[in-house]
């Protein structure tokens, strides 16, 4: 397992596109799609309250020690795929009230996302979660209303090298099978299963996606396996691609196309929130994948952008950008006693990142709150 010196120390509010990596270079021709990546989903506004010494008490006021807002839901796999560098389209609802036009405006201006295939809804408000981070872990609490039945999914999505989407148990959604039927490559992953069925003849659109990427509880649960290494072997029957997380173990992928299987160990460090880790684990291993790496170097990379998402708060604006990847790479090398094989496993990193020395490592602090005015 590598040590991070990473902390989670104050800092300034980052720029995502400080340093430039565009990881899909080598492979751009002519005729690409006009996006790399197109998914759709519900956007909350998160408020995100940190520093809590242990989870709330019934009966009881608790006390912070931060707090900030950010654009969640599905809103923290798009930035996570942007910050990547890749091209990236979302189709979501976004409420006609203050909290819909700061999403709107932080995913759009802030990050550069695409966000044609959206609209704002009238008379719809913004769906809202209140998380609180304590002792590594999160405890949410949200509200909405669904969007029309129109909204917010297109009738053709747009045209990609690669859709995410969240499946459903018992339910299809049309755009998955028609964006399939273009050549879009759909990597899924999936909730709980609150039917308790857990059955993978429910998980319909799995028959057109490439890749699956459940957590080792939902993978067992799905495959009756007793072990989530075997339950991965066992999702192939489904999928091509089946990639199980392991929380503090790592991960562990097989490709039934190739034979070939990888596991990666965790990378250890201090926690803030989890909000989004595994969004922005899935969009590193999409991004591997469109970068044709191989299997473990994805599993590396996927892994260590989630281990860097969790040291701040917030989903989408914990996600890492290729300035914070540099300068872990960097730091983490310096580190005195560190063990060389574990290194190795991230040398692919040196051909990727920028020559130059980046910044002093950014920060990518959510917002305290909204509202404030902007100086001139």
């Amino acid at each position: 397992m590598i040590a991070s010196t990473a902390s989670t120390g104050e800092g300034h509010h980052r720029h995502p596109r400080q340093a430039h990596v565009d990881p899909l270079a080598g492979h751009r021709t002519p005729g690409d799609p006009p996006w790399d990546v197109y998914l759709t989903g519900t956007v909350f506004l998160d408020i995100i309250f940190t520093g809590l010494d242990s989870a709330p008490v019934r009966g009881t006021e608790s006390w912070a020690r931060g707090m900030g807002s950010s654009p969640g839901g599905v809103a923290n796999m798009a930035t996570a795929l942007a910050r990547l560098g890749l091209r990236t389209s979302l189709a979501a609802a976004f409420g006609d009230d203050h909290y819909g036009d700061y999403c709107w405006d932080a995913l759009e201006q802030g990050e550069g996302i695409d966000l044609t295939a959206s609209r704002t809804v009238p008379g719809w408000h913004s769906p809202v979660t209140v998380s609180m981070a304590y002792e590594g872990e999160r405890t949410m609490v949200s509200h909405g209303h669904e969007p029309p039945p129109e909204e917010p999914a297109p009738d053709s999505p747009p045209y990609a090298r690669a859709a995410v989407a969240s499946l459903t148990p018992g339910k299809r959604d049309p755009w998955i099978a028609q964006a399939a039927s273009r050549g879009t490559r759909v990597f899924a992953d999936v909730g709980w299963d609150d039917t308790g069925a857990w059955d993978l003849a429910g998980l319909a659109d799995l028959e057109h996606c490439e890749a699956f990427l459940p957590n080792a509880e939902e993978a067992m649960r799905y495959t009756g396996a007793s072990c989530p290494r075997a339950a991965a072997h066992a999702l192939t029957a489904h999928v091509p691609l089946a990639v199980v997380t392991l929380g503090a173990e790592g991960a562990y992928a097989v490709d039934r196309r190739t034979g070939e299987s990888a596991e990666v160990p965790a990378i250890a460090v201090e926690a803030l929130d989890p909000t989004g880790a595994g969004d922005v684990f899935v969009a590193g291993f999409v991004t591997g994948t469109l970068a044709e790496w191989p299997l473990a170097d994805r599993l590396a990379f996927a892994g260590l952008t989630a281990a860097l998402s969790v040291q701040e708060f917030g989903g989408s604006l914990s996600a890492p950008g290729w300035s914070e990847i540099a300068a872990w790479w960097r730091r983490v090398q310096s580190v005195e006693g560190q063990a060389p094989e574990a290194l190795r496993g991230y040398e692919f990193l040196t051909d990727l990142l920028p020559a130059q020395e980046p910044t002093p490592w950014p920060r990518r602090r959510a917002v305290p709150t909204i509202g404030f005015r902007r100086s001139a």
